[in-house]
């Protein structure tokens, strides 16, 4: 992680930090057969996440055979934005929420060996957007394949943060 990308994320607000980046968090489709987040307790199950934009699928393949290491970390980083959107949904508010454990699945040839590095791009972003709210207990794992022949899949755990008084 760089000396600017926590730096950064210690000055305005999480949406501010987003929109700084040049992203917003999307929209994402209502699915008939499961939910993108589950609240349990003080604990928020975010549904595995895809590289979706604006409703395709950004790439398909193996990473270290079909998909180049920076494809798949871009890919990593729109995942995570993803799941950010279902955190979102759940909280109702970016500024609310707070990472704590990131599983990244890579799609990868048995030699790759690069998936922590993969994982990393998304980790950057959250960090990026959510300062020390966004540091989190993190899994990276290859695997032989992935829904739709993703990539990258993304699953998280989150909480609340308790909104401050005005």
């Amino acid at each position: 992680m760089s000396r600017s990308v926590t730096s950064a994320a210690s000055t305005g607000s999480a949406s501010d930090r987003l929109k700084a980046l040049g992203l917003a968090l999307p929209e994402l489709a209502d699915n008939p057969y499961y939910v993108h987040h589950r609240s349990v307790d003080s604990s928020i199950y975010i549904s595995g996440q895809l590289p979706y934009k604006d409703g395709w699928l950004l790439g398909q393949g193996i990473v270290g055979r079909d998909v180049e290491l920076e494809t798949a970390r871009s890919l990593a980083r729109h995942a995570a934005l993803n799941a950010l959107a279902a955190a979102v949904q759940a909280v109702g508010e970016l500024d609310r929420v707070r990472i704590v454990q990131m599983l990244v699945f890579v799609a990868s040839t048995p030699d790759f060996g690069e998936q922590s590095n993969v994982a990393s791009a998304a980790s950057d972003l959250l960090i990026e957007v959510l300062g020390e709210n966004g540091r989190h207990a993190r899994t990276a794992i290859g695997v032989a394949g992935l829904p739709l022949n993703s990539p990258v899949e993304i699953q998280m755990v989150c909480t609340a943060v308790p909104r401050r008084a005005a």
